[in-house]
This record gives structure tokens, sequence and C-alpha cells, in this order.
């Protein structure tokens, strides 16, 4: 409740500033005892100006434009223009995101790339919308956009200290580039494809199709993991448990064949097979490793499923596991 009056009293405290000024008069003027008042305004009546300095033997006069009042900057026609505006800008850059969003998903080599355009046009795009609105509608004095900015940043500032570090947060994921939009990325117990980076929150789709939004703060103080690192495609290691006695060299050549005609492999990059020994319920096993790069980083679970299938099968018909 004190930070709702608090943003209300340092909102409200310009405002009041500004449309007190309709009480005091149009001018200021200063002279002495013998000012022909009556030769000043015929000389302003003249010049058209507001701002005079006439001396007078010792006397000098000086016109002050008075500032504007509340009623001079907002209208219910600025109002209705600035409506349009946010609406206008809305729409064009859903629909520039959108327009992107399919020619990305239409190309896998090119997907990643076009997707990490789509959050600069938008804070490129609503930045031009606030300086249309600001500049070309309202068209406030100097002083009072000041005055009234630093207002409006230290309420916002105050109460909003969260939303403040999220917004810093996403913007320097936007020029640090950890990760770009179709990336595969690992945030703490989350995994998953970069959908989004807003300024708020990052969004990723997990393995289970869920999405989930991480707050860009804790992206900031956190390790992240990127699978691909903007190449669309990325490494998979599928694991097999196998007894301890198995032919390494058999079990090692049918892993290297599947994964070698498997219609997702990447063939420009290497196969790798490793052994690994480990202990389950007090039972020695070999875990082998198939560490193989797939051409979509989308088919990363297909991949390692046919792997699997594939491996067990073969040993098992070539009777090197029962």
């Amino acid at each position: 409740m004190r930070k709702i009056l608090l943003i209300i009293l340092l909102i409200g405290i310009p405002f009041i500033a500004f449309s007190q000024t309709d009480s005091l008069p149009d001018s200021t003027l200063s002279s002495s005892p013998k000012t022909n008042v009556d030769q000043l305004e015929n000389k302003i009546n003249q010049s058209g100006e507001k701002n005079i300095e006439m001396p007078k033997g010792d006397a000098i006069f000086s016109i002050k434009e008075a500032a504007p009042s509340i009623s001079d900057l907002i209208s219910i026609s600025k109002v209705i223009w600035a409506l349009t505006f946010i609406a206008v800008g809305f729409f064009s850059i859903k629909l520039i995101s959108r327009i992107l969003e399919m020619l990305a998903e239409k190309s896998t080599r090119y997907r990643i790339t076009i997707k990490s355009f789509i959050p600069v046009i938008k804070i490129i795009g609503w930045i031009i919308v606030v300086f249309i609105i600001i500049a070309g509608v309202f068209r406030p004095p100097a002083s009072t956009l000041l005055a009234f900015s630093a207002s409006i940043g230290f309420a916002v500032g105050f109460a909003s200290q969260d939303i403040l570090k999220n917004i810093f947060g996403g913007i320097m994921i936007l020029f640090d580039r950890p990760f770009q939009s179709g990336d595969k990325i690992r945030v703490g117990n989350h995994y998953g494809e970069v959908v989004e980076i807003g300024l708020r929150s990052t969004r990723i789709v997990t393995p289970d199709d869920n999405l989930v939004s991480i707050p860009n703060s804790e992206i900031m103080n956190s390790s992240v993991a990127n699978a691909n690192a903007g190449e669309p495609n990325c490494q998979v290691v599928t694991e097999i448990y196998l007894p301890i006695e198995v032919d390494t060299v058999k079990a090692r050549e049918v892993a290297t064949q599947a994964a070698q005609v498997s219609r997702f492999v990447y063939l420009n990059k290497p196969i790798t097979i490793i052994f690994v020994n480990e202990y389950k319920d007090r039972i020695s096993l070999l875990k082998m490793k198939i560490k193989a790069y797939v051409q979509d980083i989308r088919d990363e679970f297909k991949f390692s499923s046919e792997i699997t299938e594939i491996v067990i099968k073969k040993l098992i018909e070539d009777k090197v596991i029962n």
C-alpha cells in the first residue's frame, strides 16, 4: 500500500506543478515605477513575440513564457492518436514476427538465424512507437519531459526492481548472445528449445512439450549449457547398458553402423563410441555411449530412440547379448 501511494505521489508531483501554472499570469513583468506599460503592450502587439527585452533607461522588461498546463499537453484527440499508433504498432510487430516465424520453420539451415532477428525487431519496433507518440503526438517541452521522466523512472524503479532486473537481463542476453531463439539450452533443471527471448523472460519448450518461462534475471545468474550454439546440428549421446562380459569390439561395430545408416545422422562430424564401467544394484555393467550428431536439433530424441532399438535388436540377433 505504501508503494502504491508513493508511486501516485511521485507521478502526480509534475502534473500538479504544471497545472498550477494556469493560475499565474501569462507573462512576468519586471520594471521600475517609470515604466510605460502601454508602450510595452504596443511593442508586443506589433512584433507578435512573447519573449522581449526592451531597455528603458535603467529598466529592463522581461516577459517569460509560462509552463504549459495539462490541458495543453493531453487532449482527447491526442489520446486517440496515441492509442491508434499503439494498436498499429502492436499488430505490425506481431505480423512481422509471424512472417519471420513462418520463414524460419521452412528452412532448417537458416531457422536459428532468422529467429534471432525477432526479439531485436520487437524492441526496435516499440522504441519507434513510443518515440512517435511522444515526439509526434504529445510533443511536450523538454523541461516537462525531463521532470515527468525522472518522476516516472524513480517511481517505477522503486516499485518494480525485479521487473527491471529481468528487462536488463533480456537486453544483456540479446547483446551477449549466450544463446539464440532456436537453440537447445539447459538452465538449472530445465532443458529445451528456445522459442522466444522476451524482455521479462525466456521461453523454452521441453522434450515433454511443456512451455517453461524462465526469468531473465535467473538466467543471468545461472550457468547456461548450449547444445548447438547457433548451429542447426547438435551432438546426441545415447547410453546403452551391456553385460560386463560383452564383446566390446562387436558392440562398437554394431553401434557405429547403426548410427551411420540413420536418416537423422549428420555425417560431417565424427561418431564416437565410449565404454564406461558402472555399478547398478551392486552389479558391474558396461555403459556404452554412442556420440553422434543429428542434422536437425529437433530430431535428437528420435535419433536416440532409433539407435537404441537398432543396436539392441542387432546385438540379440548376433547373440552378443542374451
